[in-house]
């Protein structure tokens, strides 16, 4: 088990994005977070086995929303666990 921070910039808010992440993140099996944030990116935070992180990290890139449009992503992997149960839209 791995956790992932992703920080997405784009065409990213007011485009469905976090919702179509999350209904990716419960299609791929990984639990976690996804909120947007005032400068106009959306943060993600997402647990599950490193391969599938990988799988969810490259569909983000390619935007689950099909009316958002990702320009640049930067993430980071650890191993601080957060346990979250499921996957959800916060804030």
């Amino acid at each position: 088990m791995k956790h992932l921070s992703i920080k997405v910039n784009g065409l990213v808010q007011g485009v469905g994005f976090r919702y179509s992440t999350v209904r990716l993140a419960t299609d791929v099996g990984v639990t976690g977070t996804v909120k947007n944030e005032r400068d106009g990116s959306v943060s993600i935070e997402a647990e599950g086995d490193e391969r599938l992180l990988y799988i969810f990290l490259s569909k983000v890139q390619q935007s689950p929303s099909p009316f958002g449009k990702v320009k640049h992503l930067d993430y980071t992997f650890s191993d601080n666990l957060k346990s979250y149960s499921n996957f959800k839209v916060i804030g």
